[in-house]
């Protein structure tokens, strides 16, 4: 799924009245309705609202909101922010058409007018949409305080008010909404962090905007779903045998970390690999062969695990290692043997942020799984989210790897300039081991070789859908890195 741009958004609409045909007017209507019925299809029937809006469009799907509630025999006061200028023509035409319902209007044309909020009210934020530019501020930023301090639930439409939908919004005045309600599709600023509080929870309505447009436009970002990672996956053929599969190694574990390690063989071995060594410390042996007796183990008491590395179709590299300063020497040398693409995280990827020059001894094509810490380590500091995906993307492509930046929308940087945005996975999964279960994850998919773009897309949405399925089994408060492996055949399944 496209993930688009302010102009772009404003473009489907355009194509959409175009090529519908609609009335302007007419797509207000149905966006509007979309709202009105998730509001009664989420136990808001026979509430009584206040619904705040500006003199756009965004205000007139406020306006519509109204009157559908109105006349649906809901108590409605209405708020309009007043500037002295008449405001869109649908604005206007919604307005007129609220006269005639039992709603109240009242303007809002200083602080002296800002009216109390009655308590029992769900407040309704459709003042400003998409279209700002510019921190709100004088008497429209004392209105979302005044909304933001009533301490009433409050719903968003389109976007919470004062937040921008491309660029970063700190330090701006926002409104925190409780629910978000959007149209059609992922808008950039629902996917960065910084704006969780202002967002609330996410829900993006279908109002049936001109499917024909996607194919005309080119989207900088795209939201892996399902439907996408179904066409990557490729079947397996009846006469296959285990070397079809690929032959991955694991470069992992120290004393006291050896769990880390245990959990990427076992995810790596559950991504379908066909043959899994784990290259361990000693002292994990036998910890490594009793718990994943697929996996063979080599030690560097009887192989160093820096020998024959290019033998493997891949190697992943980094949970558990710990911070032994012979890791420097380890990498050199691992990038020196195999140059195929290979997955890298945790204390390889601290490795790194501290030996800068292996970033360009790293193969073409590897995939980089940092955490916001370690991407800082390698890279900097950035002074907000939108800042630290245009960095990860300039880094994909100076380095020529794919970056997958963890989080609750795991960002893919890929190096032709592209990203895309994981929709799975929960706040449960916010729990240790589940990166290194990623990494196993992905580790798999490479040694099948699977293309590394695909394979980062694939790896990230199964870890995450599995963790979804996991949670659903148990709870999210429950969750601990093991179950993810334990359904993850369930998430291959519902593919």
């Amino acid at each position: 799924m496209q993930i688009f741009a302010t102009e772009q958004i404003r473009a489907w609409d355009e194509y959409t009245i175009r090529h519908e045909p609609i009335a302007s007017v007419d797509l207000m209507e149905r966006a509007a309705t979309a709202c009105y019925e998730w509001l009664m299809q989420h136990h808001y029937k026979g509430r009584s609202f206040s619904i705040f809006c500006g003199k756009g469009n965004n205000g007139g799907d406020g306006l519509v909101i109204a009157r559908l509630l109105a006349q649906s025999n809901h108590a409605v006061s209405v708020y309009i922010l007043e500037f002295g200028h008449k405001g869109t023509v649908d604005f206007q035409i919604n307005l007129a058409r609220l006269h005639d319902t039992t709603a109240v209007i009242r303007f809002i044309s200083s602080e002296e007018t800002l009216y109390p909020v009655p308590a029992e009210d769900l407040v309704i934020d459709a003042l400003l949409g998409s279209g700002i530019n510019r921190p709100t501020d004088g008497l429209t930023a004392h209105l979302i305080e005044h909304i933001n301090n009533s301490g009433n639930e409050i719903i968003a439409i389109d976007i919470p008010s004062g937040l921008f939908v491309d660029h970063s919004s700190r330090n701006n005045i926002v409104v925190k909404a409780r629910h978000t309600l959007s149209f059609q599709c992922f808008k950039p600023a629902f996917l960065m962090p910084e704006n969780a509080a202002a967002v609330g929870q996410l829900h993006i309505l279908d109002i049936g905007l001109h499917p024909a447009f996607l194919s005309t436009q080119h989207a900088p970002f795209e939201l892996v779903d399902q439907p996408m990672v179904s066409r990557l996956l490729q079947p397996r053929q009846a006469f296959a045998h285990k070397g079809d599969f690929g032959h991955a190694a694991l470069v992992s574990g120290s004393y006291g970390m050896m769990g880390a390690a245990v959990l990427c063989a076992r995810a790596c071995l559950r991504s379908g690999v066909g043959k899994l060594t784990c290259h361990i410390p000693a002292t994990g042996y036998i910890i490594m062969q009793v718990s994943v007796p697929e996996a063979m183990c080599k030690t560097a008491e009887n192989e160093a695990p820096v020998q024959e590395m290019d033998k493997y179709d891949t190697i992943g590299i980094g949970p558990g290692l710990g911070t032994d300063a012979r890791n420097v020497a380890l990498l050199y040398s691992l990038f020196a043997q195999n140059r195929r693409p290979m997955v890298i995280d945790a204390d390889a990827l601290n490795t790194i942020g501290r030996e800068k020059d292996l970033l360009n001894k790293i193969p073409a094509g590897s995939i980089l799984t940092p955490h916001p810490k370690e991407f800082e380590r390698l890279f900097g500091k950035t002074d907000n989210d939108y800042d630290r995906i245009q960095l990860a993307l300039q880094k994909a492509a100076t380095y020529n790897v794919y970056l997958v930046l963890k989080g609750r929308y795991t960002f893919i940087a890929s190096p032709d300039g592209k990203g895309y945005f994981n929709s799975s996975g929960n706040p449960g999964m916010a729990t240790g081991g589940t990166g290194d279960v990623l990494t196993g994850i992905l580790t798999g998919l490479l040694a099948q070789r699977y293309a590394p773009l695909h394979a980062a897309i694939i790896g990230v949405y199964l870890h995450g859908h599995a963790g979804d399925l996991a949670a659903a089994y148990s709870s999210q408060p429950s969750l601990i890195a093991s179950d993810l492996i334990d359904f993850l055949g369930q998430a291959f399944q519902s593919m």
